[in-house]
């Protein structure tokens, strides 16, 4: 059974996990009837339409 010779060091474990703690950033899409930036698959919260229906009223 292979077994390492040294203990790796905390600089090293941290460096390797490093890669997974970047938070992936939320895509984006933009609404075709106000066109501000929305999260695709939602109502805009703009203007409250979805699909091109109005879903929310929005005053």
């Amino acid at each position: 059974m292979a077994v390492p010779k040294r203990k790796t060091g905390r600089a090293r474990t941290h460096s390797r996990r490093s890669a997974n703690d970047v938070a992936p950033v939320a895509p984006r899409s933009v609404c075709p009837q106000c066109g501000t930036t929305k999260l695709p698959h939602y109502v805009c919260g703009n203007c409250g339409y979805y699909k091109g229906r109005e879903i929310l009223v929005v005053e």
